[in-house]
């Protein structure tokens, strides 16, 4: 088959189903608004208003809302990610890490949770633990992820720090 071919039939099988599903067939089927109406995902107010107040670095109201979703969703690993990054930011280290540890419970290979357990080992001085989870994204990410690079690049600025250098040489050999 050619590539024209090939993507002739993909094009066909993305209209075909679409025009019968908006009433092309015989009438019967329902509107794609029903159709969407249905199968659209369920859209979880707490955890939306939860990642608003993550991002105004509104830790306590993030706390809040996550706290609800996961009494809710025991099993949101997204949520628990997220309540620990509110209270790592508070410096509440032993519910930052309870959290992130249950949400890489239910998720192993979440991104997410493994670059910040990682940069709050680093928080409390604990490189050998932030290297573990850097080992972690080597083997999760298969291509560069933003995760590794991240939490790579923290670990590197925490070594440079620990040898009270800037990792860049002697100041002596910059101004030569």
């Amino acid at each position: 088959m050619t590539k024209h071919a090939i993507g002739f039939a993909l094009l066909c099988s993305l209209i075909v189903p679409s025009a019968w599903a908006s009433g092309g067939g015989n009438g019967a089927s329902p509107s794609t608004a029903d159709r969407l109406e249905r199968t659209a995902p369920v859209v979880d107010a707490e955890f939306t208003a939860g990642q608003a107040a993550v991002k105004q670095k509104n830790w306590r109201e993030a706390i809040s809302r996550m706290e609800s979703v996961v009494k809710r969703d025991a099993n949101n690993a997204n949520a628990w990610n997220l309540l620990g990054y509110a209270y790592r930011n508070l410096g509440e280290m032993e519910n930052s890490f309870a959290s992130y540890e249950r949400a890489l419970t239910i998720n192993p290979q979440h991104k997410d949770a493994h670059e910040y357990i990682g940069e709050a080992y680093l928080q409390v001085g604990n490189l050998a633990k932030a290297e573990e989870h850097l080992r972690a994204l080597d083997k999760i990410c298969w291509l560069p992820c933003e995760q590794h690079s991240g939490l790579k690049e923290k670990i590197e600025e925490y070594k440079r720090k620990a040898s009270g250098g800037t990792g860049g040489g002697h100041s002596w050999m910059r101004n030569a």
